[in-house]
């Protein structure tokens, strides 16, 4: 018997509550299509704005997505990558000519498209943590980032135009190691790495760039690179599909 205060609720959000436990339980696992909204209005006597409110709900917590012509499924959340933050950034990695991102695909065929690089000005905030003085452009570079041939990441990386001008830092293709070792060969190799990480909902542009259902959420991983005299020469912003990524890190308590 549902109490007081089920009772009160609306009642697509006692239906909504319904379906949720029937997902919890496995009664509709991932991939499985849910009941209509045909069969919601005749299950709890309803009207077909109450069975959409209903779907509504679970499509917001992501719980579910909405395939046009074919109904309502429970949404499949398939570990694509994890992404070892701390290993996947050692020397041992791009100092040998090897790319970090095909470290996070293991044995997959990972794809970088480049989206462009350009000279151009930046936030305030971004410009005082790499210390350009004003008006002073960085050297852009944006990149997406597909598994499977799926969308997984956007990545946008910030460095002093002036440091890089003229080096294939500044080019589409970067070279093997990429923009760290040839950042180690202008004298300023990476010597220390700083991530923050935080989680949001996507803007509508980074929803369409990385191809997100309604409700997905978004990872964001701001890195900071350092060389060895504590100068700053790379600020990376990553949005992650949350869906596809565990972000996993290892380290000794020492």
């Amino acid at each position: 018997m549902p109490n007081d205060g089920a009772a009160r609720q609306p009642k697509y959000l006692r239906i909504a509550a319904a379906l949720k436990d029937a997902i919890a339980s496995g009664e509709y696992g991932p991939g499985d299509r849910l009941p209509g909204e045909s069969d919601l209005m005749a299950t709890y006597g309803v009207a077909r704005m109450t069975a959409r409110q209903a779907f509504a709900v679970l499509q917001t917590e992501g719980l579910t997505e909405a395939r046009k012509g074919a109904g309502v499924y429970v949404r499949e959340f398939r570990v694509g990558i994890r992404r070892r933050g701390i290993q996947r950034l050692a020397v041992e990695v791009w100092g040998a000519g090897g790319s970090i991102w095909a470290a996070d695909g293991k044995g997959r065929d990972p794809v970088v498209e480049f989206i462009g690089v350009t000279e151009e000005p930046v936030s305030e905030a971004v410009a005082d943590v790499l210390g350009l003085g004003d008006g002073a452009p960085a050297c852009v570079r944006r990149r997406r980032f597909l598994l499977d041939g799926k969308p997984v990441m956007f990545a946008t990386s910030y460095l002093d135009a002036a440091l890089v001008a003229g080096t294939p830092v500044a080019e589409a293709d970067s070279g093997p190691g990429g923009i760290y070792a040839r950042l180690a060969e202008l004298g300023h190799e990476p010597a220390r790495f700083r991530e923050e990480v935080r989680s949001r909902m996507p803007t509508s542009e980074e929803g369409s760039s990385l191809g997100l259902a309604a409700g997905t959420p978004v990872v964001l991983v701001v890195r900071t690179a350092f060389d060895g005299d504590g100068r700053v020469v790379e600020v990376n912003e990553m949005v992650l599909d949350a869906s596809a990524y565990v972000l996993e890190y290892e380290f000794d308590a020492s």
